[in-house]
């Protein structure tokens, strides 16, 4: 299939596991794509591992950045057909542990930097646009420890759907995916927890998830094609969950 012929898709948060997975579907399918990512060498890693890509430095809790990178893609494409907004953060600490600093560091990234790099792509995108959002289970679930996390996705959740039916008269759809336990790197980035403690948590993981195994990043990859493409024309506001049954089969 070619969805996305000559299409114009940008994927903020696109250097790693899912966003990489998901660069690497909308290229495949004859999108340009257009990544941003906070580190330099994976982010030159994945542009050339994408046919025709290109690739933006930027850390979405900067809101100028994510600015800047939109002007970048009007000035070389003058507009934004795809959005998909990857980029986020984990971390996990009780009630007693949790920081200030952890707190505004997470939702600096998960809610507040997704909101307002949202605000500033639509600027670029017309009617027959959509845009999918990165949610999560855990927005949903009462996993201990995971509160801070939880606030963000559950803010991020309710914000995208104010939005979607803001968006909507402009023809532009806004969907979310909320993937399960997926074997991504982010996954081994949660601040604050040892390896064992993420190997433990892993296999935890496993033992609630009803098909028994954690996702794949390719297998969230095609919910994101899928929501953005004509293949969803009928559907905005939705939320789809791609987590092997663990939310809905608890």
């Amino acid at each position: 299939m070619m969805r996305f012929k000559d299409k114009i898709v940008l994927v903020m948060g696109g250097n790693s596991g899912m966003g990489l997975a998901t660069a690497k579907a909308f290229a495949a399918e004859g999108a340009k794509v257009h990544i941003t990512g906070r580190n330099r060498q994976t982010l030159d890693e994945t542009v050339a591992s994408v046919p025709g890509s290109k690739g933006y430095q930027a850390d979405i809790a900067d809101i100028t950045s994510s600015e800047d990178v939109v002007a970048q893609i009007e000035a070389e494409d003058g507009r934004i057909d795809v959005l998909y907004i990857n980029a986020g953060v984990g971390g996990f600490a009780p009630l007693r542990d949790i920081t200030p600093d952890a707190w505004d560091h997470t939702h600096s990234i998960n809610l507040k930097g997704c909101v307002f790099a949202l605000q500033k792509a639509v600027r670029i995108m017309g009617r027959g646009g959509s845009v999918v959002v990165t949610g999560s289970i855990g927005a949903h679930a009462s996993l201990p420890g995971n509160a801070v996390y939880a606030a963000a996705k559950g803010g991020l959740y309710a914000a995208m759907k104010v939005f979607a039916g803001e968006l909507v008269s402009e023809g532009i759809r806004l969907n979310m995916v909320s993937p399960g336990p997926i074997d991504t790197p982010l996954l081994y980035r949660n601040p604050g927890m040892t390896d064992e403690a993420i190997a433990a948590l892993k296999e935890k993981m496993i033992e609630n998830v009803p098909m028994h195994r954690m996702g794949q990043g390719e297998e969230v990859a095609k919910a994101v094609l899928f929501l953005a493409s004509d293949d969803a024309s009928f559907i905005t506001a939705a939320n789809l969950f791609v987590d092997g049954g663990m939310l809905e089969l608890r």
